[in-house]
């Protein structure tokens, strides 16, 4: 929610997206919808929001999109969210103890550890480091 057009940049033909370093380099038709997002953004028409910077500009000015805002713009085009979010966290529990995931993400530790027992995770016996053992 809180990517600014910043955040994409173009260079030597290639769209990348900020959201660490290094820029990710985003591949078609990736980069051309998210291109043609930045020209056509919604919510710019208000007086205290024609010049915002935010990729997903809010109705309130100088504010973001709302989470729920985005999530019923998505429904409504019939983009599937929830599987496209269980994927991507299945994904990282296989790459990184579901712990270490809860913590970066805001989930519940039972939240991430459900999700790595059901993906089979190599992580099954990380314990986490405790700061109880100083």
């Amino acid at each position: 929610m809180r990517l600014t057009i910043d955040d994409v940049r173009r260079y030597n033909g290639q769209v990348s997206l900020c959201l660490g370093d290094p820029p990710i380099p985003l591949p078609e038709p990736f980069a051309e919808l998210l291109l043609r997002h930045v020209d056509q953004r919604l919510n710019l028409t208000t007086a205290t929001n024609q010049n915002s910077r935010w990729l997903f500009p809010g109705r309130r000015g100088g504010q973001p999109m709302t989470p729920d805002a985005i999530e019923r713009r998505l429904r409504d085009h019939q983009i599937p969210i929830l599987s496209g979010r269980t994927s991507a966290l299945r994904q990282l529990v296989l790459q990184a103890p579901a712990p270490v995931i809860a913590r970066m993400l805001g989930y519940s530790d039972e939240q991430t550890s459900r999700v790595a027992t059901e993906a089979g995770t190599p992580w099954s016996r990380y314990a986490p480091d405790s700061d109880d053992d100083e």
